[in-house]
């Protein structure tokens, strides 16, 4: 069973930047596929990024390329998501995945609030 705990976010100014972590326990991480989601109000849950736990190949949705950065640490079990910056659209309640073959598990989500 594979657990996910996530931190950071918060309420940031446009511009700015904001780092979410998501810290995983259970299993091999560095077998796992990372992503990360976000929901806004009254939105589907939508793709953000991912890392593929081979070579650590990287993809972003179109509305984050350039300013958003993801990237892990297999020493500490951990993925990062560097949000740089930020605009009003951005505002969402973030989750990371973690895809095990056919198995996901999801964090608790973690809010992140851009103000003008």
């Amino acid at each position: 069973q594979v657990q996910l705990v996530q931190s950071g976010g918060g309420l940031v100014q446009a511009g700015g930047s904001l780092r979410l972590s998501c810290a995983a326990s259970g299993g091999t991480f560095s077998r796992y596929t990372m992503g990360w989601f976000r929901q806004a109000p009254g939105k589907e849950r939508e793709f953000v990024a991912g890392i593929a736990w081979v070579g650590d190949g990287t993809r972003y949705a179109d509305s984050v390329k350039g300013r958003f950065t993801i990237s892990r640490d297999n020493a500490k079990n951990t993925v990062y998501l560097q949000m740089n910056s930020l605009k009003l659209e951005d505002t969402a309640v973030y989750y990371c995945k973690c895809t095990v073959g056919p198995m996901e598990y999801w964090g608790q989500g973690t809010q992140v609030t851009v103000s003008s």
